[in-house]
């Protein structure tokens, strides 16, 4: 019996200082967690995507556009129409006139004259019809890339560009400007804006060579279609 009391007396002393040993290494305070987005008194950043994303990529700070600064405009311009009309037009008029009194010049006066040979009389008949059929479909597009220059800031802070561009290929001449208005906003991250983001959008377009003059109507069939006699 002492001998089983020895054994049980030192695991009883065994098991309290292992209890006293693990007491001491846990810390005297303990928090619960927090799972906060906020983030937490102790310390520890919120939960954003910056902080804990792998894959996020901050977006550029767009930059602060000056005069004189240039932009890249994308100029794509379409236009489609389509028009029919149909004129069905008759008319007749029937005409009798009968003079019945005249004058004539006397002795610087005017005095009656009489037809002796019978009241002057026109008769006619006039019949006229107008006939149109006419149909018409157009279609247009105009793309190309140009670099504008800020020219002026208005006071509200949009700007205005204008743009020139001109290209020749031996007798070919190409050339190209551009003008309007455009918001700070719609300039992309790229340095670029789009022809339907622009206010008062004026676009030119020339051409000069042997291309051109073979398809250019000369002065006479211009004042033809412009006045159009027959």
């Amino acid at each position: 019996m002492a001998l089983i009391s020895r054994i049980a007396l030192m695991r009883w002393a065994w098991a309290a200082a292992c209890a006293l040993a693990t007491q001491a290494a846990w810390p005297q305070s303990a928090g619960a967690q927090s799972s906060s987005l906020h983030g937490s008194p102790d310390g520890r950043p919120p939960l954003t995507l910056p902080n804990n994303s792998w894959l996020y990529l901050a977006v550029p700070t767009p930059r602060e556009l000056q005069m004189n600064d240039l932009v890249t405009v994308l100029v794509t311009e379409s236009s489609q129409v389509l028009s029919e009309g149909n004129i069905n037009r008759r008319t007749q008029s029937n005409i009798d006139a009968n003079l019945q009194n005249w004058v004539k010049l006397n002795h610087f006066g005017l005095t009656a004259d009489n037809e002796t040979e019978g009241d002057p009389r026109v008769r006619g008949t006039l019949n006229s019809q107008l006939r149109t059929t006419s149909q018409l479909e157009t279609q247009d597009s105009v793309k190309f890339k140009i670099t504008a220059r800020i020219v002026d800031i208005r006071p509200n802070g949009t700007l205005v560009i204008e743009a020139h561009k001109s290209l020749r290929n031996n007798n070919e001449i190409w050339e190209q400007s551009l003008s309007g208005i455009i918001r700070k906003e719609d300039v992309l991250p790229n340095n670029t804006v789009l022809s339907e983001d622009i206010y008062e959008l004026m676009i030119f377009k020339r051409e000069k060579g042997q291309i051109r003059d073979s398809y250019r109507r000369g002065w006479l069939l211009k004042s033809v279609d412009r006045f159009k006699p027959f």
